[in-house]
């Protein structure tokens, strides 16, 4: 459920561009965005940090977009958030234990050179992921841009994370205790 409520104003940009046009579904993704996070700050009393980056990013190229009626800018902002996220996910070391330990480090127990891979990973994602996003851009027309936007890179991102998990499975111990009860 937070997956399709994370994808809200993707899906509500998606829909509206295909029964009108980019500026009104970028404006609709804007409103999406602010109420997405209200919603969510209604419910939990926090916002998430990804919700604030996504939200600060469709109102600076989405607004450009409206504002300068050129479909550029809320073409550059999946590119601008990945990019973003890589960078974090970088930089991440540097302020005590990688990133995706602290995401998941309640989950599981990996070796530290394992989770500086597997965050290596995802910063290297998320930048290719922008540059992917700015190639579909700029070398396709605006209605596979958005297609690509909404089932491309879910797509990839879900190939990303089920081949992460193979890979996590290799580390991933059985509790003995489940073994006994199970026999």
């Amino acid at each position: 459920m937070k997956f399709l409520f994370d994808l809200f104003p993707v899906l509500l940009f998606f829909a509206t561009y295909k029964l009108a046009d980019i500026y009104v579904a970028t404006a609709v993704a804007i409103v999406a965005s602010l109420a997405q996070t209200a919603i969510h700050y209604y419910r939990h009393r926090r916002i998430e940090s990804m919700h604030i980056i996504t939200l600060l990013m469709v109102l600076v190229f989405g607004g450009a977009t409206l504002w300068l009626h050129n479909e550029a800018f809320i073409k550059w902002k999946p590119s601008a958030v990945n990019w973003l996220l890589g960078l974090v996910f970088l930089l991440s070391p540097l302020f005590g234990k990688p990133l995706i330990q602290r995401l998941m480090g309640g989950v599981t127990e990996l070796p530290a050179t394992i989770w500086q891979r597997l965050n290596l990973a995802w910063a290297l994602f998320f930048i290719a992921s922008g540059f992917l996003n700015l190639y579909v851009a700029y070398r396709f027309d605006t209605d596979t841009w958005v297609n690509f936007k909404l089932f491309g890179l879910t797509a990839l991102t879900i190939v990303f994370i089920l081949a992460q998990s193979l890979f996590l499975a290799r580390f991933i111990k059985e509790d003995p205790s489940k073994q006994q009860e199970e026999s």
